[in-house]
């Protein structure tokens, strides 16, 4: 069994559903992740991805914050949800294919501005919802699975547009490296997306910021496919599509695609 998988922090899937549809229908993955939906579960246009072909969906929702979901032409199964820092908010989900692939769609908080956890509260939560995701992996490691979503966090040093300018910025700064290090470490991933395009810059996301965002090229790669050592060889085909970047009232990330012949 082949299947294409994409991950897209959409940043509300209400507002941007003619551009969720648009990569169905363009691209068209066998499953799509999507972070940031910001909608209640109940509120997700459910109908026109179905017409689209994404007839199955699991997710977790929340009105106006947070928010993940797995769209889905293949049936798969909930396999539930994990709560990490206690923060009480909708940043995970999992499914499980019928080949028994699970696949794990994460939002992992931003971080604030300030990379100080004792002046910035929501710092230091991204912190320890990461060593919470550490140490989840490390009583229950994983098997069979593949982890996606927006990590938040461009670990390598051409992952970003400029690494010494970015060393204390959030996002980038060491001690968040080291957390998502020590997170893949003890899970056993392996990163699919540098595993297929091991050199150069790579970016996902683009700030709203910058209006000449393509030309300025100022990105980072925050989102990230990983899989498993047991099917990380089955992983190919890495993308990501800058060009939707470039859509009409667009997400200011851009999907990121693999594909896994299981």
């Amino acid at each position: 069994m082949s299947f294409s998988l994409a991950t897209w922090n959409i940043n509300s899937v209400r507002l941007r559903e003619p551009i969720v549809a648009k990569l169905m229908q363009e691209e068209a993955p066998d499953v799509l992740c999507l972070q940031e939906c910001k909608s209640p579960v109940e509120k997700i246009p459910t109908e026109w991805f179905a017409n689209l072909g994404y007839s199955h969906m699991i997710a977790r929702g929340q009105k106006g914050y947070n928010g993940v979901a797995i769209l889905s032409k293949l049936p798969i199964e909930d396999v539930g949800d994990k709560d990490f820092a206690g923060l009480g908010h909708a940043r995970h989900v999992a499914g499980r294919l019928e080949n028994g692939v699970t696949i794990h769609n994460f939002y992992v908080p931003a971080g604030g501005d300030a990379p100080d956890r004792e002046v910035n509260e929501k710092f230091g939560q991204k912190l320890d919802y990461l060593t919470d995701m550490r140490d989840w992996f490390r009583e229950e490691r994983p098997e069979k699975s593949i982890l996606v979503g927006d990590l938040n966090i461009a670990p390598r040093e051409d992952d970003v547009w400029s690494h010494k300018q970015l060393l204390k910025v959030v996002s980038h700064t060491p001690i968040e490296v080291d957390h998502l290090a020590e997170t893949q470490d003890a899970g056993g991933w392996i990163d699919i997306t540098r595993q297929d395009i091991p050199d150069g810059q790579l970016f996902s996301w683009w700030s709203y910021r910058a209006r000449d965002w393509d030309s300025a090229d100022k990105g980072r790669r925050l989102d990230h496919i990983w899989a498993t050592a047991d099917i990380s060889n089955a992983g190919h085909s890495s993308r990501i599509l800058r060009d939707a970047r470039g859509w009409e009232k667009p997400s200011d990330h851009a999907p990121v695609f693999a594909t896994f012949d299981l």
